[in-house]
């Protein structure tokens, strides 16, 4: 009777932990997502800073 109660809790562990690994990975894959689209955002700003800061060293340079 032990031995099924031992077997049972094995198995309950084995399914919450596949459950917390099955909610890690949706999480990775959502962030990663939002990290491509926060990047797809901000690649527009960042040329323009960029644009911006040489046109700043350029006219530093030249007097």
């Amino acid at each position: 009777m032990l031995l099924v109660v031992w077997i049972a809790v094995a198995v309950l562990a084995v399914v919450v932990l596949g459950v917390l690994a099955y909610g890690l990975v949706g999480a990775l894959r959502r962030l990663t997502g939002e990290l491509a689209a926060f990047d797809r955002e901000l690649a527009p700003v960042r040329s323009q800073l960029q644009a911006t800061a040489a046109r700043a060293a350029d006219t530093r340079s030249s007097p």
